[in-house]
């Protein structure tokens, strides 16, 4: 998901979504989010009353760029999963295929151990997902020299006759 040419379908987020959904159900808890490691919003499921999710998504991935760089001072390839403990809500945040982010929101409904536990099960789906969608791109990435080419000899008297 860094790479500018991966393309979240519509078939893509129903089936997040799916998973999502399951999740925050399945974990008890607040708000599950999808981003990719630059920030951005994939898919989502459940509420959050008065949090700003593009500011969220942000902060999230700069949380675990942070944790990256602090992994590899101690000679460590990753931190995979990061924890975060508030006196209400707390967040679990998990890296799937090392392409995107999946943080839950949970309260006192819910426990470390039961997030923990579900999303270990989901998070093999979530990784299908992902591959399927990055499989897609390394063949659509095969074949765009051949469409940027294609694209390249359109003229402007092209685009006027389209447009005219």
């Amino acid at each position: 998901m860094t790479s500018p040419t991966t393309v979240v379908l519509e078939n893509d987020h129903a089936r997040f979504l799916t998973v999502l959904e399951r999740l925050q159900e399945e974990a008890s808890s607040k708000f599950v989010f999808l981003m990719d490691k630059n920030g951005q919003r994939i898919a989502s499921s459940g509420k959050l009353e008065t949090t700003d999710p593009t500011a969220l998504a942000s902060l999230t991935a700069g949380n675990v760029a942070a944790t990256e760089g602090l992994a590899q001072l101690i000679g460590e390839t990753e931190f995979s999963t990061l924890f975060h403990e508030g006196r209400k809500d707390s967040l679990h945040i998990s890296l799937i295929s090392d392409k995107v982010i999946l943080l839950v929101i949970f309260d006192e409904h819910s426990s470390l151990g039961l997030v923990r536990l579900r999303v270990k099960q989901r998070s093999a789906e979530l990784e299908a997902i992902v591959q399927d969608m990055m499989s897609r791109t390394k063949v659509t990435s095969a074949s765009a020299p051949a469409s940027a080419t294609a694209l390249a000899e359109i003229t402007d008297e092209d685009i006027d006759a389209l447009f005219g």
